[in-house]
């Protein structure tokens, strides 16, 4: 009975996984082509020249050193309401795609949010020219883009919904018709930030995930997955209204 029981919860795993790769991570059915009009945005010039000029080292002197972080802590399981957010090993992880806190050269304003596509990296801009870096999944092949938007909402422990056609291919996904209650197994994870651009929904989101070591690849349909734990982390930093720029890459950092 234990291991039916266990099949089956496995078999429901799998499909919900495959089902918001489909997805694109939404609920919402319309105007999934354009994803809200985004268009590709230009990288800002850098106010502290290249890599290696004199103003860029005096750019780099002036900043702070980067906060250092216990890993075993930040990772550890934590409860979280009624949630428990799971233990992630981060020994099993490139640790460039850990969170660190680098210095950061760009022109946007604290409380911004930038997001490197190339990294695959999400920075929240901190002040005092630093940032706070996080790696994360992007979306795959097809499914990538640049541009800008803002955050109109966040979220703890998100709801997900399949809409009706995902349902009519995976008929047992037909149980979360009216949506799946937040939880470990949610593939939005932790929290979840919604993505808006001119006031529509651009049906992107940053989100946790039930798939951690996804993290450093092209695997979501356009959303950017994060580690549960830097999920919750990036929520209690950003607020609503918060610009983002996703950008094909980044220059304005130095990690060094």
């Amino acid at each position: 009975m234990l291991i039916s029981t266990l099949v089956r919860k496995a078999s429901i795993l799998s499909v919900l996984a495959a089902a918001l790769i489909a997805s694109g991570c939404t609920s919402n059915t319309s105007g999934s082509s354009t994803h809200g009009g985004m268009i590709a945005s230009q990288m800002p010039n850098s106010p502290f020249g290249d890599p290696g000029s004199r103003a860029r080292n005096q750019a780099y002197a002036s900043r702070p050193q980067p906060q250092q972080f216990d890993y075993n802590s930040i990772y550890a399981s934590v409860a979280d309401g009624d949630v428990t957010i799971r233990a992630f090993n981060h020994n099993k992880m490139n640790s460039k795609y850990l969170r660190q806190q680098v210095r950061y050269f760009g022109s946007e304003a604290p409380g911004t949010i930038v997001i490197d596509v190339s990294g695959p990296f999400l920075y929240f801009v901190q002040s005092r020219g630093m940032a706070m870096r996080y790696g994360i999944a992007v979306g795959k092949e097809g499914f990538g883009w640049t541009g800008t938007a803002n955050v109109q909402r966040k979220t703890t422990w998100p709801t997900w919904t399949p809409p009706a056609e995902m349902i009519q291919r995976s008929p047992k996904l037909a149980k979360f018709a009216q949506g799946m209650p937040g939880g470990a197994d949610n593939p939005l994870g932790a929290r979840a930030i919604y993505l808006y651009k001119n006031g529509k929904d651009t049906l992107y989101r940053i989100h946790g995930t039930t798939k951690p070591f996804s993290i450093g690849r092209k695997a979501s349909s356009g959303c950017f997955r994060m580690i549960n734990q830097d999920a919750a982390d990036l929520y209690a930093r950003v607020s609503p209204g918060a610009n983002v720029f996703v950008k094909e890459y980044l220059t304005e950092v130095d990690t060094k």
